[in-house]
């Protein structure tokens, strides 16, 4: 090592030797000795205050981020955490973490290293027939065991962000009463449950319940024993009572034309029925008729029906035709919805009276007035029709057959209402004629496979106490802890729109003025009920121990109470939705959300951050900006840069890789890539708020919250079949600044090389 001369002539220097000082140089060096005594405390005390202003203004939890928290150890934790593996944690294989493929467990194929997901060339169609073939091909609707339990020692897939929801409803209709205060209206529900979930007392039954039921409605000709009844009597009836539309669907809406507002007007909505065939539409002829090949099956499963009612075979030929007969003749003038929305025959305006007077066939006050019970409907009211020439078809179809086949004794206008109103019921039958349907609907072409009874029962039951059931998810789940999430995402999501590069002031000024004012809320009115207003609501409701069928019937008197609500009020129980919507200037966040996996008051809130925070955020960047590819740069210049990192990190020499991304798919990566940090900025701002928080499974708390953003993108994200890679790979994007994550994204021994941007208009703070 060199040394510096003066120190060596100093070390092998005797005092003798040593020349002495002159006077004034001296004091010269005092002098300047004192002023770099005096610079040194004055470094000091500068270097002290920039050091406690950056302590003070930096993040408090970056000290605490990286390092191991503590566990959670509540049963909803314990439940959450089968959910993770250390596949699932980006730090733990570094080298092929952007490279996982959701779906395979953590799991990849060296053919699958290169594969570029979304971008259609010849290897990735050989790729995806070698997948095929090893999972046997796409299943579009989930399994049962994807969300109930461990498959061959992986971890367990989040559900769906709907059989997450009914899976939340059913916990709450089957827990135990003991030491639980719970409200009349409860126990109602889970006793309507108890006994949907009652197969064998159903199957005990048989078909005596509905032709019980066709007695007290008057009889029908089919077994010979119909009274003489009213057409608009009956039709009344099965529309107020048993939410039966044989020839047009009712329900009360409001008109998407008009501006929404928290008070907007409701309206009676008149539309098409829903057909039990499939009706093939001719876009020449512009024309509808029914698929002539499923006629036979439909026959087949008529006769079938009619059988387990007890009607001889000799009767069914005839009976069986003229219902058929009458569908097909009445889907003639049905029309799919893109051609009425070109030819403008939705919401057409009309008063209940010249209704009246283009379709007399139909008594439309009495109906109304009867599904609406008890609103006072007039002439003068306006209603919302969505297809008035099939409206009139319909009407005139009805005249013809009364005069034709009423005289003959046939009756196949009130036969052809039975049939509805059985298929109404069928849920509430024995299962020889939820088979008979299933068997038809597998002709037809239907490949979906049989959901579990529990899942049937959890939707009936929600169908008649979605209020009560909203109100419990609220209490037992979306505490104050949901409130605060709502508010950390949507403060982020405001501070990050407002850095965006836009292409024009004008649009942009109202953009953000927009999202300013709008006012993030959880859920609706209904859910503010007190235990005394829930048990009003249902007091009228009563149920048997024993009997479903009856008890089914109470639930579809429900139905017609909400719809009466709904037209009165305005008011929708949009707790049970599973996604925002906007009314007026608040943007509704249902409860439905707030349910395990995605989310409990006693998770760390890393995971809540990093699952719901980030889903919550795409919802309303997708719900908020469907067009923002048009009106900043940000999503095409920021898409760029992740693409072109992707393509860095996945190069392979002899490989030329140089296709560019589509507008759409330009905007997913910046929706995705934009959720992750806003995510994570909301979870810092809880994090400064409450540092006391926990983990799963040993990590940390950036490790579960990355983890647990991959884990949700992959198994309960809507809008992952839209990214032209899978999602982990934004955390690799997102770390590419070694600083920000525990330890950088990087492999050792591998040539990889990283762009120094870091792919966002500024870093998350």
């Amino acid at each position: 090592m060199d040394e510096n001369p003066a120190v060596r002539q100093e070390m092998v220097t005797t005092p003798e030797e040593q020349p002495q000082p002159h006077p004034v140089v001296c004091n010269k060096y005092r002098g300047l000795l004192l002023v770099v005594f005096a610079f040194s405390l004055f470094a000091a005390a500068f270097g002290l205050g920039v050091y406690c202003h950056l302590q003070k203004n930096a993040d408090p939890w970056m000290p605490r981020w990286k390092s191991a928290a503590p566990p959670c150890l509540s049963p909803a934790c314990l439940r959450v955490t089968e959910h993770f593996s250390v596949d699932m944690d980006p730090f733990s294989r570094p080298c092929d973490y952007f490279l996982f493929a959701c779906g395979t467990g953590g799991s990849y194929t060296s053919e699958e290293r290169h594969s570029v997901k979304g971008v259609s060339n010849e290897d990735n169609r050989e790729l995806d027939k070698k997948k095929e073939a090893r999972t046997g091909g796409n299943v579009r609707m989930r399994r049962e065991t994807d969300f109930q339990g461990k498959s061959d020692g992986q971890q367990v897939k989040f559900p769906d962000r709907k059989t997450a929801l009914l899976k939340t409803i059913k916990e709450i209709l089957e827990a135990p009463e003991e030491g639980v205060s719970v409200n009349a209206a409860e126990q109602k529900a889970k006793k309507y449950f108890s006994t949907c979930m009652d197969a064998e007392s159903t199957e005990k039954v048989g078909s005596k319940p509905f032709l019980t039921l066709i007695q007290q409605l008057g009889g029908w000709a089919v077994s010979n024993g119909l009274n003489r009844t009213d057409f608009n009597t009956t039709l009344a009836l099965l529309m107020s009572q048993y939410s039966t539309f044989p020839f047009f669907s009712v329900y009360a809406g409001s008109d998407s034309g008009e501006k929404q507002t928290a008070s907007s007007q409701h309206y009676i909505q008149i539309d098409e029925p829903y057909f039990q065939f499939p009706i093939d539409w001719n876009s020449k002829t512009q024309k509808s008729k029914a698929s002539t090949r499923y006629l036979r099956p439909f026959y087949m499963s008529c006769g079938q029906y009619l059988a387990l009612l007890g009607v001889p075979s000799n009767q069914t030929t005839q009976h069986c035709g003229l219902y058929i007969s009458l569908s097909t003749t009445l889907a003639l003038a049905t029309a799919p919805l893109h051609y009425r929305l070109s030819q403008k025959l939705l919401y057409h305006r009309i008063t209940i009276q010249e209704l009246q007077t283009l379709a007399p066939a139909i008594d439309w006050l009495a109906c109304l007035q009867a599904t609406f019970q008890p609103l006072p409907i007039s002439q003068s009211d306006l209603v919302l029709v969505h297809n008035l020439p099939y409206i009139i078809h319909m009407s005139q179809t009805i005249s013809i057959w009364q005069v034709q086949h009423e005289m003959m004794g046939t009756r196949p206008l009130h036969t052809y209402m039975i049939f509805s109103l059985l298929h109404t019921l069928i849920p509430a039958l024995d299962s020889r004629f939820f088979q008979t349907m299933r068997n038809f609907s597998i002709a037809t072409g239907d490949t979906q496979e049989e959901i579990p009874r529990w899942l049937r029962c959890v939707q009936q039951t929600e169908r008649g106490f979605d209020t009560l059931l909203s109100h419990a998810i609220r209490e037992r789940h979306a505490r104050k802890e949901a409130e605060e999430l709502i508010h950390d995402v949507y403060l982020s999501l405001k501070k990050k729109l407002t850095d965006l590069s836009w292409r024009d002031n004008r649009s942009s000024a109202f953009i953000l003025n927009k999202i300013k004012s709008l006012n993030p809320r959880l859920s609706t009115k209904t859910n503010n009920l007190s235990h005394a207003e829930l048990n009003h609501l249902y007091a009228e409701v009563v149920l048997s121990e024993e009997d479903f069928f009856s008890n089914y019937l109470q639930m579809l008197v429900l139905e017609q109470k909400s719809r009466s609500r709904l037209l009165s009020h305005g008011t929708l129980t949009e707790g049970l939705s599973i996604t925002p919507s906007i009314s007026g200037n608040d943007i509704i966040i249902p409860v439905g959300m707030f349910v395990s996996p995605f989310f409990h008051s006693s998770y760390p809130r890393a995971l809540n951050y990093g699952t719901l925070g980030s889903l919550m955020a795409k919802d309303l960047l997708h719900h908020l900006l469907p067009n923002i590819h048009k009106q900043a740069n940000n999503p095409e210049s920021e898409s760029k840069c992740i693409w072109s990192h992707y393509l860095s990190v996945t190069k392979d020499p002899g490989r030329v890789v140089t296709f560019s991304l589509s507008p759409s798919k330009q905007q997913e990566v910046w929706v995705q890539y934009t959720a992750l940090q806003v995510a994570l900025d909301a979870y810092k701002m809880s994090f400064t708020r409450h540092p006391g928080d926990s983990s799963l499974s040993g990590l940390s708390y950036i490790h579960l919250f990355l983890s647990s953003f991959t884990k949700v993108t992959c198994d309960a994200d809507s809008y992952h079949e839209f990214m032209p890679f899978e999602p982990s790979f934004l955390v690799t994007v997102l770390c590419s600044n070694s600083g920000f994550c525990p330890k950088p994204l990087t492999c050792v021994n591998k040539s990889q090389s990283y762009p120094r941007e870091t792919c966002q208009s500024r870093t998350p703070h």
